[in-house]
C-alpha cells in the first residue's frame, strides 16, 4: 500500500482523492446514462432522494451502509500487511453460524443486549477460523491468499447449504433456513432514533449493529496504528524483506493479520441475520464480501475513508433501487456499471489524478510558504 508519489497528508489521501476519484466516475457515469436518452442530472436527484431524501430510504442506506463498513474493514486490515484477502464472503458466511448458533442457544433465555456480545464473539471466531487456513497456506505453503479464499468462499456456501437443509432447518420445513429467533435473539431498530428526529423509517431494517460497526473502525484504528503488532503489519506491507531483517516474523504477521480480517468479515452476519431476518438463511451475504474490496480501496485503507465508502455505496445501492423504479430505462444492470465506474476510478485508475493533486498540493504549499516568510519580513 506504499505510495508511489509524493507524500500528502491524509486528508488529502483519505478526503481529496477519493473525491475527485468519485466525481469524474459519476460524470462518466452521466455521460454513459445520456447516451440513452436519460437526463443525467434527474438521474443524481433521484438517486440521491431515493438513498437520503425520506426516512425509509435513509433506513435502507444505514442498512446498507453497515455490512460494507464490516468487509471493508476486513479487506483493509489485510492491506496493511500487503494481503489480498477476497474472502469476506465466506467468512462472513461462517460469521452467519456463529450468529445463529448464539441466538439458537439464548434467545429463550436471555434479552437481546445478553445475547449480542455472545454473538458478535461467536462471529468474529467463526470468521476468522475460516481465514485460518488460508493464511496458513500463505504463511507456511507459500499459497497465494487469493486463489485459497477464491476457493474457501465456494466451500463456505457449499457447507451453509449442507448445514441449513440437513441441520438446522426445523423438522417438516421445506425451507433451508433456521426457525426465526426470538426476541432474545433480535436486535432493535432504529425506528426510535429516526422518531427523535421526525422521521419515520418505515420497514427499513437500519439496527444497532451500526454501532457495533463504527465500535470495529475505531478498534481497526487503534490496532494499526497504536499498536506494536498493528506497526509489524504496516511494515510488513510497505517493505517485507526489510521486515525480515528487523526481526519480524512475516509468519506471524500473515496469521495474526488474517485472522484480524476473517474475524472483522464475520461480524458483517449481525446485520442481516440478528438485525434483519432474524434467522439464518442462505445467500445473506449477498455480495458484501466482494464490495467491501472497492469500499477498501476507495477509503484508502484508513476506517473513516472506509466508513465514507461505504456510506457511498450504500447510496448507490439504496439510490440505484429508487432510480431503476423511477426511470426504467436505467435498469438495475446500469446501477452495477456506475458502481463498477466508482470501483474502476478508485481502485484501477487510483493514481491517474494523484500526480496533479500532488503538484497542486505542493504549489499551495510553496505559495502559503512564500507568504509567511514575505509577512516576516515586512514585520
Amino acid at each position: 500500500m506504499s505510495a508511489p508519489f509524493q507524500k500528502l497528508p491524509t486528508w488529502v489521501e483519505v478526503g481529496v482523492i477519493p473525491l475527485v476519484n468519485v466525481v469524474v466516475a459519476f460524470l462518466v457515469a452521466g455521460l454513459v446514462v445520456l447516451f440513452i436518452g436519460e437526463n443525467p442530472l434527474e438521474a443524481v436527484k433521484i438517486l440521491v432522494w431515493g438513498a437520503l431524501g425520506f426516512g425509509e430510504g435513509v433506513g435502507f442506506t444505514l442498512f446498507y451502509t453497515t455490512n460494507f463498513i464490516f468487509t471493508g474493514l476486513a479487506v483493509a486490515v489485510a492491506f496493511h500487511a500487503g494481503l489480498f484477502n477476497i474472502g469476506g464472503e465466506g467468512q462472513a458466511y461462517l460469521g452467519g453460524l456463529g450468529v445463529a448458533v448464539a441466538a439458537l442457544a439464548l434467545d429463550r433465555y436471555v434479552p437481546w443486549w445478553v445475547t449480542l456480545p455472545v454473538a458478535t464473539a461467536a462471529a468474529a471466531l467463526f470468521g476468522a477460523a475460516w481465514a485460518l487456513v488460508p493464511a496458513y497456506l500463505q504463511a507456511k505453503r507459500g499459497s497465494h491468499i487469493v486463489i485459497t479464499t477464491i476457493m474457501f468462499n465456494f466451500i463456505a456456501s457449499s457447507l451453509m447449504v449442507w448445514l441449513l437443509v440437513d441441520h438446522l432447518s426445523p423438522v417438516g420445513s421445506m425451507q433451508p433456513e433456521t426457525r426465526t429467533f426470538e426476541a432474545g435473539g433480535t436486535l432493535p431498530e432504529l425506528g426510535g432514533l429516526f422518531h427523535l428526529f421526525g422521521a419515520d423509517m418505515g420497514a427499513a431494517p437500519a439496527n444497532i449493529s451500526i454501532f457495533v460497526a463504527l465500535a470495529a473502525c475505531v478498534f481497526v484504528y487503534y490496532f494499526i496504528w497504536r499498536t506494536k503488532i498493528g506497526y509489524e503489519i504496516r511494515a510488513t506491507g510497505l517493505n517485507p524483506t526489510a521486515a525480515v531483517y528487523a526481526g519480524i516474523s512475516t509468519v506471524k504477521i500473515t496469521i495474526v493479520t488474517m485472522l484480524v480480517s476473517g474475524g472483522l468479515a464475520g461480524l458483517m452476519a449481525l446485520n442481516p441475520v440478528m438485525g434483519d431476518q432474524q434467522r439464518l438463511q442462505i445467500d445473506f451475504v449477498q455480495g458484501a464480501g466482494f464490495v467491501g474490496i472497492a469500499v477498501a480501496l476507495m477509503g484508502r485503507a484508513h476506517p473513516v475513508g472506509v466508513v465514507l465508502a461505504a456510506f457511498l455505496f450504500g447510496m448507490l445501492y439504496q439510490g440505484g433501487a429508487e432510480l431503476a423504479f423511477d426511470m426504467p430505462t436505467i435498469s438495475r444492470d446500469m446501477i452495477v456499471v456506475i458502481q463498477a465506474l466508482v470501483i474502476l476510478f478508485a481502485g484501477a485508475l487510483e493514481h491517474m489524478f494523484r500526480p496533479g493533486i500532488g503538484r497542486a498540493f505542493a504549489l499551495m504549499s510553496t505559495s502559503q510558504r512564500e507568504r509567511v516568510v514575505a509577512e516576516e519580513e515586512r514585520s
